[in-house]
């Protein structure tokens, strides 16, 4: 299996236990948040060795994110601790449809404070792949100068790259700096895989077509662009194809399940999948993502994905 790397800001979830605002909620059920979490989760669950970098706090919230990332048989050789600062937190409100309100709490955290010095002795020997989202960027100038040199010591050492634009608006000044920053790390990238309104809002296309177009002008080779429950749009190597999305019994927490499609569309194309089999298994994963309340806690195993995608055909 391929190695794959990853940076970026884990942090501890509480979601809540009952429907209702995060105003009057009294009981929350803990858990660990953070894209990058998600997709290395997802990963070593189909068997994928996966690295994480990142900086905790030196408190009980970091030290159980450490433990769960290596519960799930994630390398934490570069995960680091800083005294100074605390590690990030997030609230998660319970709904029965649409997207849960969340409220953060990671501003001036550790992981913020990660920059160069934080990969200065990373050694690169053995590592196929690197996937990158836009939330690092955000954390810092520190943070965006680590994300800067690790897109260019992975394209000198022909480390394949994938991006997931992920944007977070508030952790930006404003939206042109957001576009400006993020299309440029999206544009060094092998694969991108934006949200149609990310897509809209970063290249200033309305159509998928046009929106992949601006990605391979500039070298992206796959661009993947997501469609939430319609599915995908794919445009790969002058194949452009749509991806019909899965059906789900329940929808639960639609949080993570873009990581859940990330994970199930670079697992195919590292395993050598034809990229419509890697984009329909990215499709199937988001589907499972959703019908769990963790950000994570629904990503499948090897067997939980097949008996659900076998299941799912024949259902039709």
């Amino acid at each position: 299996m391929s190695r794959i790397i990853t940076v970026g800001e884990p942090m501890a979830l509480f979601v809540a236990e009952k429907e209702g605002s995060l105003e009057n909620t009294e009981r929350f059920d803990r858990f660990v948040a953070g894209a990058e979490v998600n997709f290395s989760i997802g990963m070593s669950r189909l068997g994928h060795p996966v690295t994480y970098i990142t900086q905790l706090g030196m408190d009980p919230f970091g030290k159980n994110i450490e433990n769960f990332l290596q519960q799930n048989a994630i390398d934490t050789t570069y995960v680091t601790y800083d005294a100074n600062y605390l590690t990030g937190m997030q609230w998660k409100e319970k709904v029965v449809s649409g997207d849960p309100e969340v409220f953060s709490a990671r501003k001036n955290s550790a992981a913020s404070h990660m920059d160069l010095e934080t990969i200065a002795h990373l050694n690169w020997d053995g590592f196929d792949h690197i996937h990158l989202t836009g939330i690092p960027p955000a954390l810092s100038a520190g943070c965006k100068e680590m994300v800067y040199e690790l897109m260019k010591e992975a394209r000198a050492r022909s480390v394949q790259i994938s991006y997931d634009p992920n944007l977070r608006p508030g952790l930006w000044p404003d939206k042109q700096e957001m576009a400006q920053v993020i299309n440029d790390l999206a544009c060094r990238a092998d694969i991108v895989l934006p949200g149609i309104e990310e897509g809209k809002l970063l290249t200033g296309k309305q159509d998928v077509q046009e929106i992949a177009e601006y990605y391979h002008a500039a070298g992206v080779k796959t661009v993947v662009i997501k469609l939430g429950a319609k599915g995908a749009f794919t445009s790969s190597d002058g194949e452009q194809f749509y991806t019909d999305g899965f059906q789900v019994e329940r929808v639960v927490d639609t949080v993570g399940a873009g990581d859940g499609f990330a994970v199930g569309v670079v697992s195919g194309i590292l395993e050598g999948l034809p990229i419509m089999e890697s984009v329909k298994r990215g499709a199937a994963i988001g589907a499972l993502a959703v019908m769990s309340p963790g950000d994570n806690d629904g990503l499948p195993d090897r067997d939980k994905l097949e008996a659900f995608m076998g299941d799912s055909l024949v259902k039709g």
